[in-house]
């Protein structure tokens, strides 16, 4: 993520502030992919292909979506040996999100918290940038995330949601829809009984006019958190089959502080990452794969920053997985040890198999 060794960028990095340092970050990999220069950052993929609603992912490591909100360093991030790249929070209207300060860094936890608030450019502009990158046309699958704006009534957010997948829906080989982030008002209210009920059917409804109208059929993927108790799995659950929503993303960031209390920032508003999050992500996971069946898809993040905490995501039931804190902890070497463990379990290349 830099012309050094991030051994030796991370002290310089975490020297600023957290929200400093990833706009430096981002910029410089905007400015370097597809130049000679990439090849500071740039890594090998492990091989390790796995089919999953229908798609063939080159390998089982992702990059979760928060990282690149307006899609400006796909082919930079993607250098880095990942099999897919999930980009977004992306919503209809450009927006700033919270006021800052708004990330914060607990570096003995391995962790942040962040309430940005879905801060982007806009759809138009998130699509302009999706269309410069080269991923999809290597081979690589790109995700494309959307979600609502921040002044739109929480009883208006479908609007929002169908406006975004009608945007994003040519140029994505699949979409999740983001109803999990702590730092927009109520939108976690969309994972209740009778709302997601709602949205999913009207998103499903939507999903098949594009279908038909661009010959494709792209797979819709929901963002839950981790802030789940069984029962409420299981509601989303039924939600996801019932309109045949592709696959579920679990989990996005916590707002339980139980693991940090007493430390700098813990008490901080917004969405914990990186290491707390694992165990309570995992128990989602292995919650939803006994609710979804065998085959269903996962894709499991939250809380990995190592090759054993990735296996684990897997041996949780999810069928593949993403980094985005590890990364910011780790540097890009995360992502080939990550590949390489996953691929020594020896899984079947169909996912669910």
């Amino acid at each position: 993520m830099s012309l050094l060794p991030y051994s030796l960028a991370r002290p310089f990095l975490f020297g600023l502030d957290p929200e400093t340092a990833h706009e430096l970050t981002m910029h410089s990999l905007a400015r370097l992919q597809g130049t000679p220069l990439r090849l500071a950052y740039a890594s090998g993929m492990v091989d390790d292909p796995v089919t999953l609603a229908g798609l063939t992912f080159p390998n089982r490591v992702g990059l979760a979506a928060g990282l690149d909100k307006n899609a400006r360093c796909i082919d930079g991030l993607g250098a880095m040996g990942f099999g897919f790249v999930e980009v977004g929070t992306v919503t209809p209207k450009a927006q700033p999100g919270n006021p800052k300060p708004r990330m914060f860094r607990l570096v003995q936890a391995n962790a942040l918290i962040n309430r940005l608030g879905f801060n982007n450019d806009g759809l138009d502009a998130f699509i302009t940038n999706v269309k410069r990158s080269t991923f999809r046309s290597k081979g690589r699958i790109l995700g494309l995330n959307i979600g609502k704006n921040a002044t739109t009534p929480i009883e208006s957010a479908t609007s929002d949601y169908l406006i975004c997948l009608e945007g994003v829906y040519p140029h994505a080989d699949y979409v999740t829809v983001n109803i999990s982030s702590p730092n927009t008002a109520n939108l976690r209210a969309l994972q209740s009984d009778a709302a997601i009920d709602g949205l999913l059917g009207a998103i499903a409804d939507k999903r098949e006019k594009l279908a038909r109208q661009h010959g494709r059929r792209v797979p819709i993927f929901v963002k839950i958190a981790p802030d789940l108790d069984e029962a409420q799995v299981q509601v989303i659950a039924a939600a996801l089959k019932k309109h045949g929503m592709d696959g579920v993303v679990a989990t996005n960031t916590t707002i339980n502080r139980e693991a940090v209390k007493g430390m700098p920032h813990a008490e901080e508003a917004g969405g914990l990452s990186g290491a707390p999050v694992l165990e309570a992500s995992n128990r989602v996971i292995a919650q939803l794969r006994a609710a979804l069946g065998k085959r269903f898809p996962i894709i499991g993040v939250g809380g990995v920053m190592s090759a054993d905490d990735a296996v684990s995501k897997i041996r949780a039931g999810a069928d593949v997985v993403q980094i985005y804190t590890g990364l910011i902890y780790r540097g890009p070497a995360l992502v080939k040890e990550a590949a390489r463990a996953i691929k020594r379990l020896h899984l079947p290349s169909n996912a669910g198999a």
